[in-house]
């Protein structure tokens, strides 16, 4: 606040605390209320919603009231109540057909309702009567005309303008269908049926259609019969039996009796008497033949029969017979015709010469039909008079081809049947359907979209040109008024289309057409109907179907959607609105379908949700789960077409309880325990928790045993450390991304009551190779026993677990093979009894037996070691004596050789030194370059993989034969710091004989060497200690695939490269 005055204003108070005003009802109703027809029992309501400064109130409590009443009955007002403050439209259903309503409005909220719009009106959609007329009845009033009467349909079940009364009617038992009489108008209420079989018993019902289609007949069905009249003639009157003195006469009632037959008279005279000196017999009802006797031989007999019902006799049916004994079988018709002109669409007329009677007078002809192109033969009558030359066959199909034959037959039988004709076509009939799902949408403000499906290929009698739309504008709901468009039809609008104009995509094999008319008026009402025509004419139309031009649904489905998983039970839908140029008016909202991926039929649901949301969130859904999701936007016109389907998966969750537990093969210490997998997953399943422990505490300790079983393929727990007696509590649980619920059983550990004692008297006896283990039967259970199992407890496990089970009852031994036992272990067995009650009490235990297998002293490893060992001893003596026999052999056969030559090589080794040597008589020169380390000049013992020597000899002089050979020495590297390097000369005489025979006899160089400590990289070092000086040089003895070294002079003893393979 602030006060003024005449200097000025002063400034403004403190603000005062918040003043909450009290709450009141809304000051208004809804506005813009407009109603619509939906349907023949439905009225579509809309309003533009409160602003949120009119709730005068909490939001969530405002919502809307909608009173609706027929102005002939005011008192019985119906309310519908909305409870949505934002809905802006509603569709109230269950209303009478073609009723008149009157309809308000109010808003409230918590603290009262608001004053009531005012009153609007609407008619539900003109339908088909919903009860059939009253008072039906029906009275023969001659042989063939019967008198129906009935009353008008009950005003409120008449749905609509009563346009007339259809009549149906069926003769019992012969006709397939039921026939149509049509009385126009809504004055006459009674018909005479005229043309009718003579007594026949006719169904009859009477029921009456508006403009939409025919209403429900009445019921029930009315039987009336025509009355009765003279019969009709005998049919197949035949003479099998003809003698010279006498014939026999056989025939078949009337094929229309008109009443009931009484009986039968046969008149027959001479052809050549007096046409009034007939015979006459009268015979009974039942009577189907008669023989006549005393005929004068040779002669012609006229016969006459007749029926006869209590209206008097019937025309007679009359046969010429010739008294002879010289008869046979007539020719076949010939010469069959089907003019062009006497067919039309569902008849024809065929026509024929008849063949040779062969002495016995035609009696009838049989004529037959066949559809093409694949139909079967069939008689269309049996019947026919034998003095025709022509038929009618009716009942035809229209624009289908037909072939006839036709066979005669006179008292000796049937004839062959003639030639086929050929192929006749009836002639096209308008169709006899109208197009079929006939619907219309709006497409834009303007123009509406017509689709339907064309006629059944059988009610189409002939070739289906195109389709006729007749749409006219409903100016009101009571107004009936037509516009013209056509010269054709003034009462109609009519857009014709042809498959060869307009519409190109139209043709008679289509089973799917649509059009769009255009330039129609907005917000205006309009009806629809369609037919089919061809060349003949038009179908009948389809019924007619309403629509409302000026909102168009939308053309398009929203854009970008996504679907996000937020939790195992949630996913959320995110879009956008469809294009502006397709939305065809303003968006109300928007239809949000989502089902099961693989169930979409079974699992579909739907929500709707209204502007300005383009977000919703699907709670309630089942976890790890893949669900698709497609969207609709909607306007005032309509829904428009849904989105591609999009998918989302929702999370995993904890999974539902196990679907069972089982326990199997229970003894008094093991127990197999097995689940099912869960019913609801709810995830991928990781694997399972078995928990179990004794309901009360063994020896004063409860143990809680825990196991993971990893993976979903195994679901089945071995459980083998149970105490005898002891109840257990078990408990399972699967896993995913957590534990869900567990499921509990409790089982009771062995033996079971009534279940057999323990064996007794086990033993175990043991072989080479097996067990064999015997017991004998123990007392019996409360049933025989059925059989046996063994149980075992290894030394290196301690728990007793099943062995072997289903030994046969008979049983009381079984052997068990070494090698399905682990070597070196020791077992314990003992035999368990069992009958239908289960696992008996289980035997002692056996003696502790060893599965080890005794082998044979020659099949332990110690001996063949022995053995292997000798052997290669032996081998190694015979190659030495071989050795050295050869090579003295060959030493003797080079010292007989002459024309010596020195030869001189030069080889580089590790460590230095230099060393001469000459042996005695072969002025054998040897250089050697030995690099120093550490001061010494000891040669490097070779790796025995480093040099491949021989023992071949070098001299090849031998048998007096003198050969030059040259070969190389080659050593393998020992040591990192190894040099190399090589002085060789000519050879013009090889050695006589080989070095390592003269060293290996010379026992001055035994044992010569010994080993000296490794120093630096090389693997072995070795020093001499025996001899003399070292020389600075040595030479190399070459040979064909080795080499070794000798000493320079006969003091020295350096050792020689491999050499020390012969030490």
């Amino acid at each position: 606040m602030r006060q003024v005055n005449i200097v000025g204003a002063s400034p403004f108070s403190q603000s005062s605390r918040v003043i909450q005003t009290l709450q009141a009802p809304p000051d208004v109703a809804p506005t813009s209320i407009t109603v619509r027809t939906a349907s023949e029992t439905s009225l579509r309501l809309r309003w533009v919603p409160l602003p949120d400064s009119q709730y005068n109130g909490n939001p969530e409590s405002v919502g809307y009231r909608i009173k609706y009443w027929r102005p002939d009955l005011r008192p019985q007002a119906l309310a519908q109540v909305i409870n949505d403050r934002l809905e802006r439209e509603f569709t109230i259903e269950g209303l009478e057909e073609w009723t008149e309503y009157e309809l308000q409005m109010q808003a409230f909220n918590a603290i009262g309702a608001g004053p009531w719009s005012e009153a609007v009106r609407g008619r539900t959609r003109e339908s088909v009567p919903s009860a059939a007329p009253e008072n039906v009845s029906a009275e023969a009033v001659s042989s063939t005309q019967i008198l129906l009467t009935w009353a008008s349909v009950p005003e409120q079940d008449q749905n609509g303008l009563i346009l007339g009364y259809k009549i149906l009617f069926r003769a019992k038992e012969l006709d397939p269908e039921p026939r149509s009489h049509v009385v126009r108008g809504n004055h006459t209420q009674s018909a005479l049926l005229t043309g009718l079989r003579k007594f026949v018993l006719y169904e009859l019902q009477v029921l009456a259609f508006t403009r939409i289609g025919n209403g429900v007949p009445s019921s029930p069905l009315l039987l009336e019969r025509t009355k009765d009249d003279a019969p009709g003639p005998p049919v197949r009157l035949v003479f099998p039996e003809v003698r010279l003195t006498s014939v026999r006469i056989v025939w078949q009632p009337p094929e229309e009796p008109n009443g009931i037959i009484l009986g039968y008279q046969i008149a027959y005279r001479l052809a050549s008497s007096s046409p009034n000196t007939f015979t006459t017999v009268e015979v009974g009802a039942t009577v189907r033949q008669f023989t006549a006797t005393e005929l004068a031989p040779e002669s012609a007999y006229i016969f006459r029969l007749s029926a006869k019902t209590r209206q008097g006799w019937g025309e007679p049916l009359e046969a010429t017979v010739i008294t002879t004994e010289k008869r046979e079988r007539p020719a076949p018709p010939r010469e069959l015709l089907v003019p062009q002109a006497e067919v039309t669409a569902r008849s024809l007329r065929l026509q024929w010469v008849p063949g040779s009677d062969g002495a016995s007078p035609i009696r009838y002809f049989t004529v037959q039909v066949r559809e093409l192109p694949g139909g079967e033969w069939h008689t269309y009558s049996s019947s026919i008079s034998h003095e025709a030359t022509a038929c009618a066959v009716e009942r035809l199909r229209p624009f289908t081809s037909y072939k006839l034959r036709l066979k005669a037959t006179n008292d000796i039988g049937d004839s062959d049947f003639s030639a086929e004709t050929d192929a006749v076509t009836t002639l096209q009939d308008v169709p006899g359907e109208p197009p079929s799902s006939v619907s219309v949408t709006p497409h834009t403000t303007s123009s509406v979209l017509i689709q339907w499906q064309p006629p059944r290929d059988e009610s189409l009698n002939g070739l289906l040109q195109g389709y006729r739309i007749y749409y006219r504008e409903l100016e009101s709901e009571a107004s009936s008024a037509t516009a013209s468009k056509t010269l054709k039809t003034p009462s109609a609008l009519r857009a014709e289309l042809t498959a060869q104009s307009s519409f190109k995509t139209v043709n008679s094999s289509s089973t799917l057409t649509t059009y769009e008319l255009t330039h129609l008026k907005k917000y205006r009402r309009y009806e629809v109907i369609l037919t089919a025509y061809n060349i003949i004419g038009e179908s009948p139309a389809s019924a007619p179907v309403e629509v409302f031009v000026g909102e168009a649904a939308p053309a398009m489905a929203p854009q970008n959607v996504q679907v996000t998983p937020l939790t195992a039970s949630q996913l959320e839908v995110t879009w956008e609105p469809p294009p502006p140029e397709s939305q065809d008016g303003n968006i109300q909202g928007y239809k949000v379908y989502y089902w099961e991926a693989d169930s979409q039929n079974e699992t579909e649901k739907m929500k709707v949700l209204f502007l300005p949301e383009t977000v919703l969130k699907l709670k309630n859904l089942t976890s790890h789960t893949p669900y698709r999701v497609s969207i609709s936007a909607f306007n005032a016109a309509g829904d428009g077409p849904r989105s591609d389907p999009r998918q989302g998966r929702t999370h995993q969750a904890a999974p539902g309880t196990p679907s069972f537990l089982a326990f199997s093969e229970i003894t008094s210490t093991t127990l197999n325990v097995s689940w099912g997998e869960p019913v609801a997953a709810n995830g991928v399943l990781q694997g399972y928790r078995v928990v179990y422990e004794p309901l009360a505490p063994v020896q004063g300790v409860s143990k809680v045993v825990t196991v993971d079983v990893k993976g979903n393929w195994q679901r089945w727990l071995k459980v083998r450390d149970l105490t005898k007696g002891v109840t257990y509590f078990f408990r399972v649980q699967a896993r995913t991304i957590a534990y869900g619920p567990e499921l509990q059983a409790n089982v009771t550990a062995g033996p079971a009551e009534g279940s057999p004692g323990s064996p007794r008297d086990v033993s175990v006896s043991k072989s080479a190779s097996e067990l064999t283990l015997q017991w004998t039967e123990g007392s019996v259970g409360r049933t025989p026993t059925t059989g046996y199992v063994i149980e075992v407890r290894p030394s290196d496990e301690g728990l007793w677990d099943m062995f072997a089970k289903d030994i046969p009852r008979s049983a009381t031994s079984y052997t068990v093979s070494l090698d399905k036992l682990r070597q070196g272990v020791t077992y314990e067995f003992r035999v368990v009894a069992v009958n239908q009650a289960g696992y008996g009490e289980p035997s002692s235990p056996s003696t502790a037996v060893s599965a080890q297998v005794e082998t044979p002293f020659y099949g332990e490893w110690w001996f063949l070691l022995v053995m292997a060992l000798s052997s290669l001893i032996v081998l190694l003596l015979v190659v030495f004596a071989l050795v050295l026999h050869g090579q003295n052999k060959r030493y003797k056969n080079c010292g007989t050789g002459k024309n010596i030559s020195n030869v001189e090589e030069t080889v580089t080794l590790d460590n230095g030194g230099f060393a001469a040597l000459e042996l005695n008589s072969r002025h054998l020169n040897v250089k050697n370059t030995f690099s120093k380390k550490n001061g010494t000049r000891s040669p490097p013992r070779p790796s025995p993989g480093g040099l491949h020597y021989s023992d071949e000899d070098i001299c090849n002089k031998y048998n007096s034969a003198v050969l030059t050979e040259s070969t190389n020495l080659k050593e393998k590297s020992v040591d990192a710091s190894e040099s190399e390097g090589t002085d060789s000369e000519s050879e013009d005489t090889p050695p006589q004989h080989s070095f390592v025979n003269h060293y290996m006899s010379d026992p001055t160089y035994y044992n010569s060497w010994k080993r000296r400590a490794p120093a630096g990289r090389a693997p072995h070092r070795y020093e001499a200690v025996a001899g003399g000086e070292a020389g600075p040089h040595l030479h190399t003895v070459v040979t064909t695939q080795s080499a070794v070294f000798a000493p320079a002079g006969p003091g020295a003893r350096t050792p020689l490269t491999g050499f020390s393979s012969f030490v």
